[in-house]
C-alpha cells in the first residue's frame, strides 16, 4: 500500500521513487550545476538510467518517443534557465498529441531569487513555471520539501489521467537534497483509470448504429492512446463498418483489412476521401479525434454525415468542437468501444427493421475496386533518376520487418509514408502531427527503441529535419541504441519548396540548401554506420544490413526534390489562411521537367 524510505529520504530520492513506481526506466536530459542533486540520486539508486542528450529539445523528444511506444510516462530533465527553455518545443509536441510526460527542471536556490543569480528562471527573471503553464497540463515549483510526495502524486495524476499530457516540476537547488520523510504510495492509491462513460449515450449510439444504412468509423489517435485496437476491430467486424484513420492513427486499424479505407486527411487515401465525402454516409462515428485541420482537410463540410455524428472522446472539450454532434460520449475509447459492442449485441435482439450488414462488405469491396488507395500507383514502379520517393516507399514496404516501429518526421517524408505505406500493426507508426515540429522523429526514435528494445525501430526523416536534431545520432551511438535512420536527402525543405512553386508561381526560392548536406559522412563522424542509396533496388539491402549490424545506422537516400508529395489539400488550406481567393497557378514546367512531378 505504501512505502517509507529508510533514513529520511531527500526530495530528489522521493521524486525518483515515484517515477520508478510508474515503470520509468530512463530519463533523458543534460546535466547542469543546479540539477546535479538529481543526477547524484540517479547514480545512487541505479534503477533509472540517465540518457545524455545533445540538446534539451532532443531530450524532450526522446521522452516523448519513449512514452508513445511504451504507452506510459516519459521523463526528461534540464537545468535552470536555457536548459528549461530549450525543452519547450518538445513538451509542446507532447501536449498537442496528448502524450504523458514529465519535465523536471532545476532552479537556482530560493534565497538567491531576484539577486541576479546565473541562469535564474524564477518569477524575478524568465519565469519558466509560468512559461510552462501555457504548455503543460500542470507546472509547479516545489516550495516546501515536506510536500514533495503530494506534489508528485498531483503531477502524475494530471499527466496520466483523463486526456493525458506532460507536466512540469521546477526543483530549487537548495531544496533538492532536503529531507522529505515522505510516504510513497503505489499508483493505484492516488490515480484512477478513465473508464467511466454515459451509459444512456452508449445505448443511443448502439441503436443508431444498428439502424444506419451506410455507417462508417473514423478512428483518431485516442484509439492508440487508449490501446483500443481490438475493441475497434471487433465492433467494425460485427457490423461491417468501414474504417478510416486519422493521419496520427495510421495503422491502428489494419490497412490490409477488407473494411479499411486507409487514412483520411493530410496526404491520405483518395479512397477514404471519396467515401466520406460521397454524401452516402448517413452515420459517422468518430473515436478519439477532435476533427482538426489535418484529418478533415481543413474542415471540409462534406465530411459531415447526412443524419448522425457520434463522437467519442475522453476530453469533453473535443466533442462538437468542429462539427455538430448528434450523440456525444465522454470516455476512454477502449472502455466505450467495449461497452458499445455489448450494447449492440443486446439491442440487436429487440430492434426491428435492422438493416442487413452482409451486403455492406460487398458494396464496400465494389467501391474500393473503383477508387484506388493511392493517387498514382505507377509512381511506385518508377526507375528513373534521381531516385523517386514513391519508389523508395515501395522498397521500404517490402523491406520493413513485420514488427517494425516507424517514426516519421514532419515534411515530405511524412506525406510519402502516410500515402504509400500499408501498415497492419498497431503502435507501429508515430508522427507528431499535433504540433508538427521538425526534428521530432530524429530524436524520438531513440526513446522509442529504449522503450521496445526487442522491436526494430526505424526513423524516416528529411535532410532538413536531420539538420535540426541529427546530433542525437551520437546519443544513440554512446548509449548503444540501434536505431536506423532513413534520411530522404533532397537538398532542402522539400515541402516548403513545392509550396513556393505552387502558391507563388516559382517567383522565388527560399527553401533549398546552396550546399546539400553529406548525411552519410556526418553519420560516420558521429560514430554510426552509414549507407548511401541513390538508385532503385538498393534500399532493401541497406536496411537489412543496418538492422543486422545491431548498431545505430544512417541511410542517406538521395531523392529527387522535384517529386511533389500528395499535399495539394494542404496548399489550398494555406491559400485560405492567407486570404487568397484562388491558389496561384504553378509555374509552367520547363520542357525537361517530368510531368509526373506535378502535385496531386
Amino acid at each position: 500500500m505504501s512505502q517509507r524510505i529508510q533514513g529520511h529520504p531527500t526530495v530528489v530520492e522521493t521524486v525518483l521513487r515515484y517515477l520508478e513506481n510508474e515503470g520509468v526506466g530512463h530519463i533523458f536530459g543534460i546535466p547542469g550545476g543546479p540539477l546535479m542533486p538529481l543526477y547524484e540520486a540517479l547514480y545512487s539508486s541505479g534503477r533509472i538510467r540517465p540518457v545524455l542528450a545533445k540538446h534539451e529539445e532532443g531530450a524532450a523528444f526522446m521522452a516523448d518517443g519513449y512514452a508513445r511506444v511504451r504507452g506510459g510516462l516519459g521523463v526528461c530533465c534540464a537545468t535552470t534557465g536555457p536548459g528549461a527553455t530549450n525543452a519547450l518545443t518538445g513538451i509542446a509536441c507532447s501536449a498537442m498529441d496528448s502524450i504523458p510526460g514529465m519535465l523536471i527542471t532545476a532552479q537556482v536556490a530560493t534565497w538567491s531569487f531576484g539577486k541576479g543569480a546565473a541562469q535564474e528562471s524564477s518569477s524575478y527573471a524568465v519565469d519558466v513555471v509560468d512559461l510552462y503553464k501555457t504548455v503543460a497540463k500542470r507546472s509547479v515549483m516545489l516550495v516546501n520539501p515536506a510536500t514533495i510526495a503530494e506534489t508528485m502524486r498531483g503531477l502524475l495524476r494530471s499527466a496520466l489521467g483523463g486526456r493525458t499530457g506532460p507536466v512540469h516540476l521546477s526543483l530549487p537547488a537548495d531544496l533538492a537534497k532536503r529531507p522529505a520523510d515522505s510516504e510513497i504510495l503505489s499508483p493505484r492509491f492516488y490515480r484512477a483509470s478513465a473508464q467511466n462513460f454515459d451509459r444512456e449515450a452508449v445505448r443511443q449510439a448502439a441503436r443508431a448504429l444498428l439502424r444506419a444504412r451506410r455507417p462508417a468509423i473514423l478512428a483518431g489517435s485516442g484509439v492508440s492512446l487508449s490501446g483500443a485496437f481490438e475493441e475497434l476491430r471487433r465492433l467494425s467486424e460485427r457490423l461491417s463498418l468501414p474504417v478510416a484513420t486519422s493521419p496520427k492513427a495510421k495503422g491502428s486499424f489494419p490497412e490490409d483489412h477488407l473494411l479499411s479505407l486507409g487514412v483520411l486527411g493530410f496526404a491520405g487515401s483518395p479512397q477514404a476521401e471519396a467515401y466520406f465525402t460521397s454524401g452516402e454516409v448517413d452515420l459517422l462515428m468518430v473515436v478519439g479525434s477532435g476533427l482538426g485541420e489535418q484529418v478533415t482537410n481543413a474542415w471540409n463540410p462534406r465530411l459531415g454525415p447526412s443524419e448522425t455524428l457520434i463522437q467519442i472522446d475522453v476530453d469533453p472539450e473535443q466533442i462538437g468542437r468542429n462539427y455538430p454532434v448528434g450523440i456525444g460520449i465522454v470516455g476512454d475509447a477502449k472502455s466505450v468501444l467495449t461497452e458499445l459492442y455489448y450494447q449492440v449485441e443486446r439491442e440487436a435482439r429487440y430492434l426491428e427493421r435492422v438493416p442487413p450488414t452482409s451486403l455492406r462488405e460487398v458494396l464496400l469491396a465494389s467501391f474500393k475496386a473503383a477508387h484506388p488507395r493511392v493517387s498514382d500507383p505507377g509512381l511506385m514502379d518508377e526507375r528513373s533518376l534521381p531516385l523517386k520517393p514513391p519508389r523508395l516507399m515501395r522498397e521500404l514496404q517490402e523491406a520493413l520487418p513485420g514488427d517494425a516501429i516507424l517514426f516519421v518526421d514532419i515534411g515530405n517524408p511524412m506525406a510519402w509514408a502516410i500515402h504509400y505505406l500499408t501498415l497492419t500493426r498497431p503502435r507501429s507508426f508515430f508522427a507528431n502531427l499535433g504540433f508538427a515540429s521538425m526534428g521530432h522523429g530524429v530524436a524520438a526514435a531513440v526513446g522509442g527503441k529504449l522503450a521496445a528494445p526487442e522491436r526494430p525501430v526505424i526513423s524516416l526523416v528529411g535532410d532538413a529535419a536531420f539538420a535540426m536534431n541529427g546530433f542525437e545520432v551520437h546519443t544513440a551511438v554512446e548509449h548503444q541504441v540501434p536505431v536506423v535512420w532513413i534520411v530522404l536527402n533532397n537538398g532542402g525543405h522539400g515541402m516548403v519548396y513545392h509550396g513556393e512553386r505552387i502558391q507563388f508561381g516559382g517567383r522565388f526560392v527560399s527553401s533549398r540548401f546552396s550546399r546539400p548536406i553529406d548525411v552519410a559522412r556526418t553519420a560516420e563522424s558521429l560514430g554510426a554506420l552509414s549507407y548511401v542509396v541513390e538508385a532503385p533496388d538498393r534500399l532493401g539491402e541497406a536496411l537489412a544490413g543496418a538492422l543486422k549490424s545491431g548498431r545505430p545506422a544512417v541511410i542517406d537516400a538521395r531523392v529527387d526534390i522535384e517529386a511533389c508529395p500528395p499535399t495539394a489539400n494542404r496548399f489550398e488550406t494555406l491559400d485560405r489562411f492567407m486570404g487568397k481567393k484562388e491558389p496561384v497557378p504553378p509555374k509552367p514546367p520547363a520542357p525537361s521537367d517530368d510531368p509526373r512531378n506535378v502535385c496531386f
